[in-house]
């Protein structure tokens, strides 16, 4: 195991490449959009530079990470030598199996192939491959460089082989993987979607202010981060998007909230956009 491929440099995809490189991985970031990805290299080599003058990175490290990094544009360059291609695009079922499809194509027989999905199916995605056997699902939290924790989700064809491989990768990561028969929302979005809409509802119902909501289930439910805090950073497109697969998958206790459908039509996206159920600066 010697390269790994990212597919996807946003938030995700970026901390994924920045965890595999300073894991001592080669790492290809691929991404289409050129400003993306070039915005993708500042924000990963600021990352490098703070860890290590911070003291948490080595010299050594730092300069075999920032040699390991490599940026590339076409999927081709990036995924023809890769042992594991991770996909982080958006949450779209048909993006992430065209994406898959490409490749399948592109990539050596023996490469596995994973999505960093936190809702949809491997089995679905793995099924529009030549390699349902060797397509897992890697669900990765974010901020990535923090969050210990991988949710390995098994296809209905996956293999032992490639749940193990990608087990042993995310020990190299020094991250915990836990191991995830596929249903729609695996263990944590499930969970997590669901607080996360009913502390949108009790906001829009003004049981309590966001502020107050959060600051409930911190001190209340020893939970490190509100759930509005974290709906904000997650990206309030991202998590309707969740929700949206999941009413469509699991039911009526799943209805995204109308309140998160106005602030993602109004373009208050959270964290990344300056605004959702807090402002940022």
């Amino acid at each position: 195991m010697k390269q790994i491929t990212i597919v996807g440099s946003g938030v995700m995809g970026k901390g994924i490449a920045y965890s595999s490189a300073i894991a001592g991985f080669k790492v290809i970031v691929n991404d289409l959009n050129e400003e993306v990805l070039e915005k993708a290299k500042r924000d990963i080599e600021t990352l490098l530079e703070s860890s290590f003058l911070g003291g948490f990175l080595k010299q050594e490290n730092y300069d075999a990470a920032k040699k390991n990094l490599v940026y590339e544009v076409n999927l081709d360059e990036a995924a023809k030598e890769a042992d594991l291609v991770i996909e982080a695009v958006l949450e779209k079922i048909e993006l992430k199996i065209a994406v898959f499809q490409r490749l399948d194509r592109i990539c050596k027989p023996e490469t596995v192939l994973a999505t960093n999905t936190s809702t949809m199916s491997p089995t679905e995605i793995g099924a529009q491959t030549s390699r349902p056997d060797k397509v897992v699902a890697m669900h990765f939290f974010n901020p990535v460089h923090k969050m210990k924790l991988i949710e390995v989700v098994r296809g209905l064809e996956t293999s032992d082989e490639t749940v193990g491989f990608v087990k042993d990768i995310a020990n190299r990561l020094r991250k915990e993987a836990v191991e995830v028969n596929e249903f729609p929302g695996f263990v944590t979005s499930r969970m997590n979607c669901l607080i996360g809409n009913e502390a949108m509802n009790m906001l829009m119902e003004n049981v309590a202010s966001a502020k107050d909501i959060d600051k409930a289930m911190k001190l209340g439910l020893n939970h490190p981060m509100g759930p509005l805090e974290l709906a904000d950073l997650v990206g309030l497109d991202t998590r309707l998007r969740n929700m949206e697969y999941l009413y469509a998958t699991l039911g009526e206790k799943y209805r995204p909230c109308p309140l998160l459908v106005n602030y993602v039509k109004a373009g208050r996206l959270g964290k990344k956009s300056g605004r959702g159920f807090y402002e940022y600066t």
